[in-house]
């Protein structure tokens, strides 16, 4: 299974990679980028669509992690709150 995995991966990746270059050669005019407060010149519009992609999928990553480091916190403190009620109700039952 995994190397069933690997392969898909690898596959993508590769058609990924065709249609970037595909693009890139369709579109071989410069561009200028202002961002704000950076501008860059005579950048190629493969480029900077590659940049623009691979930022977008790191921040949704960052979002994505954010939001299962936030899960597991909260996991963690019900497990620990279970624990305790556990704790709780086992005294009692000991007391009558």
């Amino acid at each position: 299974m995994g190397t069933l995995r690997r392969l898909s991966l690898v596959a993508v990746l590769l058609v990924l990679a065709l249609l970037a270059a595909v693009f890139a050669s369709s579109n071989p005019e410069a561009i200028d980028v202002d961002i704000g407060f950076v501008r860059f010149e005579r950048v190629s519009l493969a480029a900077a669509f590659a940049v623009v992609l691979v930022l977008g999928w790191v921040l949704g990553l960052l979002s994505a992690a954010l939001a299962l480091w936030r899960s597991a916190g909260e996991k963690r403190r019900l497990r620990q709150d279970l624990q305790y009620a556990e704790t709780e109700l086992g005294t009692r039952r000991k007391s009558t």
